[in-house]
């Protein structure tokens, strides 16, 4: 049987383990999020530019 210093040190992989799934996908949604509002602005400038050339 598990002896208890292995119970909380799978419980503190267990912890490790989960902050870093939720920080990675919080940092993919945030960043997807930054590049796509990015791209966006981008967009609405050129557009915006183009139509002042005309």
């Amino acid at each position: 049987m598990f002896e208890f210093h292995q119970y909380l040190g799978f419980l503190l992989f267990l912890t490790v383990l989960t902050i870093g799934f939720w920080l990675m996908f919080f940092l993919v949604g945030f960043v997807s999020y930054w590049v796509g509002g990015a791209t966006w602005e981008a967009y609405k400038e050129k557009k915006a530019k183009k139509k002042e050339s005309l």
